[in-house]
């Protein structure tokens, strides 16, 4: 079937986003004809998109979406026409108003959960989830420092620990991400164009650093984010928004005996039901009211390099929705 998508036939900019007609097979076995409904924006797509996350060309980039099955491939069973359903680990290829997606990449929504909210969260909602409860499980009463306070991953993750019972420090770009980091839990938000997180985080701990960074910015916050490490700390390298980090000398983690790893949502939900039990666990989230999605911009699906020059330029905050 004939449908329109965005594609990319050359790596680079924005502008290398072309609205195109595309030919949509029927589903094979395993698999789901979705018509979307909404579709996530997220940092990982400006990376495909560039090159660094290479994909071969020409391709349609995206991560994340919600919509409804509209055919069902041979051997699928828990899946039925019509079903309202949502992805954020599926092969790129969100960015269509129609695609074929594999159906043990996808999940049934809850009735409490639209489709808007789900394609703003599930990459994210669901990343926040391995962050928080498997790369570095968060106790309550413990300081954590969140990079990107403001940003997708970050507003849902920060209401997420301060339900686990932690105490926040988060940095954020500018005073208008601040308030809304302030106003979605963190408790203690560093502004970087002005301060040092490093400073503030010696403070709120007396000396003693955290028991974890998370940290999605890479390159511009690596050497000081292992600076605010407890011993035994851990720095969680998920993103890297800044640029790729140098290579690093382990010898660096010699002073406090700390831990670097670098996750991937991918990686951490390859398997079915662990992607099931992370799903669930996020709508549990946010049908209890503890993670609130705010949906602040959207885009028509065919602007979406306009939305990649928002995204690079940092004029959005929290979730962004491209609609087909």
């Amino acid at each position: 079937m004939p449908a329109k998508a965005i594609r990319v036939h050359d790596f680079g900019g924005p502008e290398v986003l072309r609205w195109e007609e595309v030919e949509v097979p029927d589903p094979g076995p395993g698999e789901l004809l979705v018509r979307h409904t909404a579709i996530g924006l997220n940092f990982i797509e400006v990376y495909q998109r560039a090159g660094l996350y290479s994909n071969p060309l020409p391709f349609v980039p995206g991560n994340e979406a919600a919509g409804r099955v509209e055919a069902v491939g041979p051997g699928v069973r828990e899946f039925q026409v019509g079903d309202r359903v949502a992805y954020g680990t599926a092969p790129v290829g969100s960015y269509a108003e129609v695609r074929v997606v594999p159906a043990d990449r996808v999940v049934k929504l809850p009735r409490d959960v639209g489709e808007k909210v789900a394609a703003a969260v599930m990459l994210k909602g669901m990343t926040a989830e391995y962050l928080l409860r498997r790369t570095f499980p968060v106790r309550p009463g413990q300081t954590i420092l969140f990079h990107a306070a403001a940003g997708g991953v970050g507003l849902l993750a920060i209401q997420w620990a301060k339900a686990l019972g932690a105490t926040v420090v988060g940095t954020v770009s500018t005073d208008q991400k601040a308030a809304l980091a302030r106003k979605l839990g963190c408790d203690h938000v560093v502004v970087t164009s002005r301060e040092d997180f490093v400073d503030r985080v010696r403070e709120v701990t007396g000396g003693r650093g955290v028991p974890v960074v998370y940290d999605s910015v890479g390159k511009d916050t690596f050497a000081k984010s292992l600076q605010c490490l407890a011993p035994r700390g851990m720095l969680v390298l998920f993103g890297q928004s800044s640029g790729p980090v140098p290579p690093v000398d382990p010898a660096v983690l010699q002073k406090g005996s700390t831990y670097l790893t670098r996750p991937s949502l991918f990686a951490y939900n390859s398997r079915r039901e662990d992607l099931l039990e992370s799903a669930a666990a996020l709508f549990e989230q946010i049908e209890s009211g503890h993670v609130t999605v705010d949906v602040q911009h959207s885009y028509p699906l065919e602007r979406a390099a306009d939305a990649h020059r928002a995204l690079e330029g940092r004029k959005i905050t929290g979730s962004c929705l491209l609609l087909p």
